[in-house]
């Protein structure tokens, strides 16, 4: 490869490098990013009632595991 082969080639990858560059620092970067450009879909929202459902079935989960929990002993004493 001579020099200004070498030299076009990089041109070449700068070039690139500042198209793609421009797309991420663009518009469509937050598209691009958060793959909404490979679902489609529109983000879904919970109800109140529904987020509180959910609330209330996560903490029975907690209790029932805190309730199974073994108590380890303290060694030190």
């Amino acid at each position: 490869m001579s020099r200004d082969e070498i030299i076009a080639a990089i041109d070449e990858e700068i070039s690139r490098l500042e198209k793609v560059r421009a797309l991420l620092e663009g518009s469509g970067s937050s598209r691009f990013l958060t793959g909404a450009l490979t679902t489609g879909r529109k983000k879904r929202h919970l109800s109140a009632d529904a987020r509180r459902r959910i609330a209330e079935a996560q903490k029975r989960r907690w209790a029932k595991q805190k309730k199974q929990a073994v108590p380890v002993a303290n060694p030190a004493k």
